[in-house]
């Protein structure tokens, strides 16, 4: 009787969905009022338990810039999650690994807009280099190569 309530308590824990388990991560991206790739990058995150509110806007430049990442280091979009900045199609793990570290910086970036990355179509020509940026002006510094 005690194997049955044990394997009766297993089959149970396995029943509960994943995404019972962990609360979603709430984020607001900033895109090109015609980009595509963007809704592409959203989609992405929503399938990897991100919420994730859309808003359209013609001030990216300013959006990224007023978040501490430099013209040159600029993404197809800007995304604010929990109290951080992540510009351009930057990897769900990469972004997991943000929250968890909670490092001293502004945010992340992936500059451009990298064929093969989440969002983008093609194929990864290359590993994906993602920046640590802050908000004194500092030169970015590699976060994580993916």
């Amino acid at each position: 009787m005690n194997r049955m309530f044990r394997l009766a308590a297993v089959l149970a824990t396995l029943a509960v969905p994943l995404p019972a388990l962990a609360d979603p991560i709430a984020a607001t991206l900033y895109k090109n009022p015609q980009c595509s790739c963007c809704e592409g990058y959203a989609a992405y995150l929503r399938e990897n338990g991100f919420t994730v509110d859309v808003k359209p806007s013609n001030d990216l430049a300013q959006i990224s810039a007023d978040a501490g990442v430099p013209a040159d280091m600029e993404g197809c979009h800007t995304m604010f999650v929990d109290g951080y900045v992540v510009d351009g199609h930057v990897p769900v793990g990469v972004i997991r690994k943000l929250l968890a570290e909670r490092p001293q910086i502004a945010g992340i970036t992936l500059p451009g807009m990298p064929m093969g990355s989440p969002g983008m179509g093609g194929e990864k020509a290359k590993p994906f280099t993602i920046y640590a940026v802050t908000k004194d002006g500092a030169a970015p510094k590699v976060y994580a190569v993916e």
